[in-house]
């Protein structure tokens, strides 16, 4: 690991004043993901701002919404009785994510932020336009069984990880973000990009900008959700392929639908015309078999994740029999 300075902040400007001045400077806090990038050599941060200690860990109600702070553990958010009470999906979704003592210490902003898992970005002898724009992409003639069905281009056809994410685009979350030129929003489906031509930029967030909560709306879909992983082992794994699927049911008829797949895209990849398709049917595994087939429309598979073509759409329908009988 390469030498760094380290940063205390005590207060959210101070932190990002210090990271927007400084592009070697990063943003750590549970430090899950980063730590390892930079034992490997695949994150050379040259100064690291500690942010443990700003308020940004409360998950409490704000207007129509739960808003949860960015340093919230995802523990702690999964465990929390207000989230298992209106919003169970996320519960799921992070109880399905990497192990209990990874829990303990990730925080909701760097679960939002981790980087993708591909081997190529983590093998440093290897092409990856993501860790080193113009080098190649492995992955593209290589082994990519985890890789992207959805949204990848010739610069990269990696999957982003986090199980949370997926649940969060299901259900209609904002991004809290403040930075040098103040504080925005970002709807969650805009946070996460796809590779396009700069596979390197994860995220929309600009230079210096920081992550200080994520606000959930109140919603109907307290009832009849699932979060299907679906992945090589029983824990501690990251998915193939992910399924997060919420329905408002009146007696055995959709009202509405809300569903995100996970390890198939650059982002969490949200089924915006599957779901409309569901509204109004009945909800029998024809409706979902009907929905799981506009959801794989665009998808294209490479040399060895050909079989996520079936996965995906077998996650979806199963993910959504679960939901309606819950």
């Amino acid at each position: 690991m390469n030498q760094f300075q380290y940063v205390r902040a005590t207060k959210p400007q101070a932190a990002i004043e210090v990271v927007a001045k400084d592009p070697t400077a990063a943003f750590i806090a549970g430090g899950t993901n980063l730590v390892d990038l930079m034992k490997r050599g695949v994150m050379t941060p040259q100064k690291l701002v500690d942010i443990n200690r700003l308020p940004l860990n409360k998950i409490e109600r704000q207007g129509n919404a739960l808003r949860v702070g960015a340093l919230a553990l995802n523990s702690a958010v999964a465990n929390d009785a207000q989230v298992r009470e209106h919003h169970p999906l996320l519960a799921l979704a992070l109880q399905a994510g990497a192990s209990g003592q990874l829990r303990n210490m990730a925080t909701v902003g760097g679960n939002m932020l981790q980087r993708t898992r591909c081997a190529y970005f983590y093998d440093l002898s290897m092409p990856c336009n993501k860790r080193q724009p113009g080098t190649g992409c492995g992955a593209l003639e290589g082994i990519n069984r985890m890789h992207a069905i959805f949204g990848a281009s010739d610069k990269c056809i990696a999957v982003h990880p986090s199980d949370m994410s997926v649940a969060l685009v299901a259900l209609d979350a904002t991004v809290l973000v403040s930075g040098p030129k103040g504080d925005r929003q970002l709807p969650f489906a805009d946070l996460h990009r796809l590779p396009g031509n700069t596979p390197e930029k994860d995220t929309n967030l600009l230079p210096g900008e920081l992550i200080t909560a994520v606000d959930i709306p109140d919603s109907p879909f307290a009832k009849h959700v699932h979060y299907q992983k679906v992945r090589e082992r029983a824990s501690y794994a990251f998915a193939l392929v992910s399924a997060a699927v919420a329905l408002d049911l009146d007696g055995n008829t959709i009202k509405a639908a809300r569903l995100a797949l996970g390890g198939v895209a650059h982002k969490p990849w949200r089924l915006a015309a599957a779901e409309q398709v569901l509204v109004g049917q009945p909800a029998t595994e024809a409706s979902f078999r009907r929905a799981a087939e506009v959801a794989m429309q665009g998808a294209k598979a490479f040399k060895h994740n050909a079989f996520k073509l079936k996965l995906a759409p077998n996650a979806l329908v199963q993910a959504l029999k679960t939901a309606a009988a819950a």
